[in-house]
């Protein structure tokens, strides 16, 4: 009479013991955190910190993580293949610069305009753009590879002036620090962010005949997590982040933009 077996094979408990293991370690589909690179404009900064709160609450699998500058900065470590994967400037030459790099076409996600920063109390008694051409006064604007600047040159050209500056800044936010710090009786910035810098600088505005509108596009990067980096770049131009664009100064672009 032969040995009764004291084990059997086991047929269907390895099966399922695979299936909890790819479960478990991720596999089948399942995958962890992605952390988003966006590099985006100084002018951004507010803005983009609190769009990146809102997405990561909607989506708590995707982080993002923020690298701010001047556009033309931003181009430049795109171009150095630093690790990124959204780029967001303050115009659309700057992203052209980028564009060999881009996963797919750029879209505009917010407008700005700009404003003349004064230091509080507008000592100097500035009122129009045409007041920039004083003598003796002490003009800071963004440098000629900036957005800021490009954008404060158009507005001379509409004005029909002629601004000596005194210096030349890296970006809207250097302009407005040196308003900030009595370093410049007057700075060429955007509105929005006349809003960072509260009392600390007065404001002179713009007639709109004479005002530039700054576009931001904002584009995916190669070689990163593309898919990811397109849907945030899709949602900036959902009406939850044109709300937050709005509550901090920005114009919406025109539908399809």
């Amino acid at each position: 009479m032969p040995d009764t077996p004291r084990w059997r094979r086991p047929t269907a408990v390895p099966c399922a013991i695979a299936v909890l293991g790819a479960v478990l370690s991720g596999c089948g589909g399942s995958s962890g955190p992605v952390t988003l690179t966006v590099l985006g404009a100084s002018s951004l900064t507010d803005v983009m910190d609190e769009l990146g709160a809102t997405y990561q609450q909607r989506l708590p699998q995707v982080r993002i993580r923020t690298v701010y500058g001047g556009s033309q900065e931003m181009a430049a470590k795109v171009g150095d293949h630093e690790p990124a994967d959204v780029l967001v400037t303050a115009d659309e030459t700057s992203m052209k610069e980028a564009a060999r790099y881009l996963a797919g076409r750029s879209r505009i996600v917010a407008h700005n305009s700009l404003a003349i920063a004064v230091r509080p109390g507008n000592p100097k008694r500035l009122r129009t753009p045409a007041d920039l051409a004083r003598p003796g006064l002490k003009v800071v604007t963004g440098g000629p590879i900036v957005p800021v600047g490009r954008y404060a040159q158009q507005l001379f050209a509409r004005a029909g002036v002629t601004v000596r500056t005194s210096s030349q800044e890296i970006s809207a936010r250097a302009v407005l620090d040196r308003v900030r710090a009595r370093e410049a009786d007057a700075g060429v910035v955007y509105v929005t962010d006349l809003r960072s810098a509260g009392v600390a600088v007065g404001s002179v505005p713009i007639p709109t005949a004479e005002n530039v509108t700054a576009s931001y596009p904002a584009a995916a990067l190669r070689g990163g997590h593309v898919k990811q980096a397109e849907a945030f770049v899709s949602w900036l131009t959902s009406p939850a982040a044109r709300s937050l664009f709005g509550k901090y100064g920005f114009a919406a672009p025109a539908a399809g933009g």
